[in-house]
């Protein structure tokens, strides 16, 4: 199986900006220390009164088969982490996996 990376999409209104980001930098840090070479990223797309937030997580492959990543431990984990931002988020959070071929 090839590795994965996940992609996790919401919205969030403008005056819940500042603390949602908080809690996402939080979050991200939290992954990143249980999972060393974790790599996490926020993406913002600014749309006015609300708008959509990409978080973004890959973990280079260990193996010489490259068949590691973002297992379904690491996607739970991520799940659960993101107790904090109830509340902040406009709608639900949106979680894609895609397999990396290039």
């Amino acid at each position: 199986m090839a590795a994965r990376e996940l992609f996790v999409w919401y919205r969030v209104r403008r005056d819940r900006a500042d603390v949602a980001r908080r809690a996402v930098i939080a979050l991200q840090r939290s992954l990143r220390d249980r999972w060393p070479g974790l790599q996490a990223r926020l993406l913002v797309r600014d749309e006015g009164e609300r708008s959509t937030w990409m978080e973004t997580y890959s973990l280079p492959a260990a193996g010489a088969g490259g068949d590691d990543g973002m297992d379904v431990a690491i996607e739970a984990a991520l799940a659960a982490a993101a107790g904090p931002l109830e509340g902040l988020v406009e709608g639900p959070r949106h979680l894609e996996a895609f397999a990396v071929v290039a």
